[in-house]
């Protein structure tokens, strides 16, 4: 089924209105018409399947079939904070593939070894706009203005497990050993089930060793991939990645 968005203040009880850039899209694009059945996100984790009951000018309306809950979300929040990259391109790929991996938040960081000194935030949101849907998603990713290190060490989420990727450090643990099954189950109280999980991944030349003190200092537990040094944007993919496969594979074993 084809995915729309629309925004949470355009769905009433019984009914959706679809306009702006997603009525071109519904209309010119996918071609949809009256009587057809699309299935519409609102970016807060609700779905919908919808008729198409008017298409006007500018506007779409259509009546609300069936609603989905936290419609094909994790069931763990993931926050990744990632050094922004010298080229463009490779950042807009990395939004793209983590929202497709489950990704709640994205915050690009600015790194004492970071080259850019602005964020394309707009662009990056619709990217992340675009692969919910495709994806079929129902959550939206919220991607944050350009942050220091250091403002995000203080921001005021807090997190059940806190890692970081550090491809130097001398005492690293394995990536699998943060997430080891739980054969006898386990609760949101387990240390086994993180509910809520922060990755921070550097820019292309590392953390500095001040940084690395830093967030080592404020709780977060550095965590290596293998041998071999993965670029910024692997780093970030592989992380959440293994992050969504080890909370699925835990919750079937439950």
């Amino acid at each position: 089924m084809d995915y729309f968005y629309c925004p949470p203040e355009n769905i009433l009880k019984n009914s959706i209105t679809i306009d702006s850039e997603e009525f071109s899209h519904l209309t010119h694009v996918m071609r949809k018409k009256v009587g057809d059945t699309i299935r519409v996100v609102d970016g807060m984790g609700n779905a919908f399947d919808v008729r198409l009951d008017a298409v006007n000018k500018k506007t779409a309306v259509g009546t609300i079939l069936s609603t989905y809950k936290n419609h094909n979300e994790l069931s763990v929040s993931i926050t990744l904070a990632v050094g922004i990259l010298k080229n463009p391109s490779k950042f807009d790929f990395l939004v793209e593939k983590v929202t497709e991996l489950g990704v709640k938040e994205i915050i690009p960081l600015k790194t004492e070894r970071t080259i850019p000194l602005h964020a394309k935030v707009d662009r990056w949101q619709k990217l992340a706009l675009a692969a919910m849907k495709q994806s079929g998603r129902s959550l939206l990713p919220r991607v944050h203005e350009l942050m220091s290190l250091d403002e995000f060490l203080h921001h005021k989420h807090t997190f059940d497990l806190k890692i970081a990727a550090h491809e130097k450090a001398e005492s690293a643990t394995p990536f699998q050993n943060l997430l080891p099954l739980n054969p006898q189950g386990g609760t949101s109280a387990s240390p086994l089930s993180p509910n809520t999980i922060a990755i921070l991944i550097g820019p292309e030349g590392g953390f500095s060793d001040q940084e690395v003190a830093q967030f080592v200092a404020g709780g977060y537990k550095i965590i290596y991939f293998g041998e071999r040094r993965l670029r910024t944007e692997t780093a970030a993919i592989v992380s959440a990645a293994l992050l969504m496969l080890r909370r699925e594979e835990k919750l079937e074993a439950v």
